[in-house]
């Protein structure tokens, strides 16, 4: 009963979302309230319906009912409940599903919260993001249907693929959705404005929320898949350039472009048609993230699904919905107001040469993307686009993004000097060419790539700093003014030196481990070592260990340094009977500096089993300064200025905000 009932909730969000695509141009027709209001209730409806919609699959799932196909192809009796509920999201037609929940959660926010909205622009905004909705879910509804039925229901299921099978991975996609999908207010927000043909500092002001919190939730996403990909796959790597990761990557980028571009259109009200460009791409991205994981012109550990007839579809919704978008823009742009023109040297130029740089970098990712997909189509080749190709675009785009990070924040609004900005930075400066010295002098001079690397990361984390306390004039005034500035200083701006500083962590940990990773492989035989980087790690055994729905081989070490015990770590070998699939499980020892990484391998017969053993300096800094990130964005948030749903003040002396 529970899958008929999903499945007429789903027709139901169907057709309501159809009414909620209808009505806005309605109610802007005969300005009536009513129909207005109405928009607001179809919101709420569509997302209630796909609640409904969503619990029913993952009722499905709970209770093992393999009479519903999805289930018996992604389920098993035996798999542990929290499987069992992340199953639903672990395959086409349920994360299809999970999609357009999320899509409808947005624009019921915006239907609850959105009240300060001009009436036009709300109902707009909710008539484009019932269009995405709707054409998401004729999609499901026409070819992934995830309630269909079985004609004759099987003892049990199939299980979830294993790789599947990992805590982070049950959370992942959630969070990468949360901000692929929140995508969709930025591009709803922009062909409102289109269709309005108004763009000012207001609507600046009511999207940046909006795309922040995308931006924060696509950066936690991308930081746990990564993070996934490192303890899971068992190769030892956290980012592998993979057409899929980069599916992830390239709307991030194209996220943070917009962030600072929608800031100079609300302080300036410049940068406005790119802005609104920036906004259609961006969600764009995320729909072509979408096709590629799902078309079948790939294969990779993450597509859910090979069907040509499915991405066909999708591409025919990306044609519909960028295409028109971007026939709007080229109709409207030509008319919309623009702010007074900037010096070369201020804030703004500052921020459009950082858009410039991000959307080069994000160009290089495309093509690196597509690139091998075009020959293979064309001309049936096989090529594959690896770390060499974006070690020589990407890296060198993002190094003067990187210092720009710093720079920008010292530049005044409208007009200043280069010399005055720089000599704002002399500290952060002095501390970067000290540690690049120090890295040269410990590497004896071999390795100028991680002392140029390392400056820049210290570059970023000191120049955030540095920031703040220009704005608090620490040094300059006394100590309890610098205090009270600190105080009144807007939680943005606070939300940036963490976002910033994040960067910089991050950066620290590829170039340590870009550099001073070091790995072994050797047969071992238990009571054998293994020495890597001052550090020992013993087979002391390998024995069988039995799981809820797998049988593992566990090896279990002894790791030493300088001869004292520092602890054991465990890695194993699994092998699932439902899906007869291996995985292998590493076993990785932390102490937030870096990290040992140990695999226990295949045995050779006679005794010994192949161990692998890495040392990864810098390796935990990689995700904590991304999570950092995340963390200044949501700072960011918590700022009344950009709270959603509270009313809008006028700030007395805006020329004193900075930038985010």
């Amino acid at each position: 009963m529970a899958p008929e009932i999903g499945y007429y909730a789903l027709l139901l969000a169907l057709f309501v979302s159809v009414t909620q695509s209808a009505m806005p141009f309605v109610a802007a027709r005969r300005r009536d309230l009513a129909v207005a209001a109405f928009v607001d209730q179809a919101a709420l409806a569509q997302f209630m319906f796909l609640v409904v919609a969503f619990a029913s699959l993952t009722y499905a799932f709970v209770t093992s009912d393999f009479s519903v196909e999805v289930v018996t192809a992604n389920s098993h009796t035996a798999k542990p409940l929290l499987y069992k509920i992340s199953g639903v999201w672990g395959n086409h037609e349920g994360s299809m599903l999970l999609w357009v929940l999320i899509l409808s959660l947005f624009g019921a926010a915006v239907a609850v919260f959105g009240r300060n909205l001009p009436y036009r622009l709300r109902i707009n905004v909710l008539g484009v993001q019932g269009m995405v909705g709707c054409g998401f879910l004729a999609f499901i509804t026409l070819t992934s249907n995830p309630f269909a039925r079985l004609a004759q229901a099987p003892a049990d299921g199939n299980g979830l693929n294993p790789i599947l099978q990992d805590p982070g991975l049950a959370i992942h996609p959630p969070f990468l959705y949360l901000g692929y999908v929140g995508f969709s207010m930025a591009f709803s927000f922009a062909v409102a404005a289109l269709i309005d043909g108004k763009v000012d500092a207001c609507w600046a002001r009511w999207v940046r929320p909006w795309v922040l919190a995308a931006w924060c939730f696509l950066t936690i996403g991308i930081t746990l898949g990564s993070a996934w990909a490192y303890y899971t796959l068992g190769w030892g790597g956290w980012w592998f350039w993979d057409p899929v990761e980069n599916a992830s990557f390239m709307p991030w980028i194209a996220g943070t472009a917009l962030l600072h571009s929608a800031l100079v259109v609300e302080r300036r009200n410049a940068l406005v048609s790119w802005t609104i460009l920036l906004a259609i791409l961006t969600f764009s991205l995320s729909l072509v993230g979408t096709f590629l994981v799902r078309s079948g012109v790939l294969t990779s550990v993450h597509s859910f699904a090979q069907d040509p007839a499915r991405g066909v579809f999708i591409l025919a919704l990306i044609v519909l919905a960028t295409g028109g978008a971007l026939v709007l823009y080229a109709f409207r742009v030509p008319h919309l107001k623009y702010g007074a023109p900037f010096a070369p040297i201020s804030r703004e130029s500052g921020l459009t040469l950082n858009n410039v740089l991000l959307s080069a970098a994000a160009a290089t990712v495309f093509l690196g993307t597509f690139y091998p997909l075009v020959v293979d189509m064309i001309g049936n080749d096989k090529i594959s686009v690896g770390p060499p190709y974006y070690d020589r675009t990407f890296v060198p785009i993002m190094v003067p993004v990187l210092l720009i990070m710093v720079v920008g924040p010292m530049l005044k609004w409208k007009r200043d000097s280069i010399a005055a900005a720089l000599g704002r930075l002399k500290y952060p400066a002095v501390a970067s060419g000290l540690i690049a010295i120090l890295v040269l002098v410990l590497t004896f001079g071999r390795n100028a790539f991680a002392a140029a690397f390392m400056a820049l990361a210290v570059w970023l984390i000191t120049g955030s700093f540095a920031a703040l306390a220009y704005r608090t004039r620490l040094g300059r005034v006394p100590l309890a003014t610098t205090l009270r500035l600190a105080r009144t200083t807007p939680r943005a701006f606070y939300g940036l030196v963490i976002a910033h500083a994040g960067m910089g962590i991050t950066v620290a940990g590829i170039t340590g481990m870009t550099s001073w990773a070091t790995e072994k492989i050797e047969m071992l035989r238990p009571g054998e070592s293994l020495e890597l980087s001052g550090y020992s790690m013993r087979l002391r055994s390998v024995g069988d260990v039995p799981g809820p729905n797998y049988d593992a081989e566990r090896g279990t070490f002894d790791v030493t340094r300088n001869g004292r015990l520092v602890g054991e770590m465990f890695s194993e070998r699994r092998f699932y009977p439902v899906r007869q699939q291996q995985t292998t499980v590493a076993g990785i020892r932390t102490n937030f500096i870096s990290n040992l990484y140990v695999v226990v391998g295949e045995p050779d017969g006679k005794g010994a089993w192949a161990v692998r053993f890495y040392y990864h300096p810098f390796m935990p800094w990689v995700w904590i300064g991304a999570l950092t990130m995340a963390l200044g964005g949501f700072v960011s948030l918590s700022d009344r200025r950009l709270r959603v749903g509270v009313p809008q003040r006028i700030p007395r002396h805006t020329a004193a905000v900075p930038a985010e």
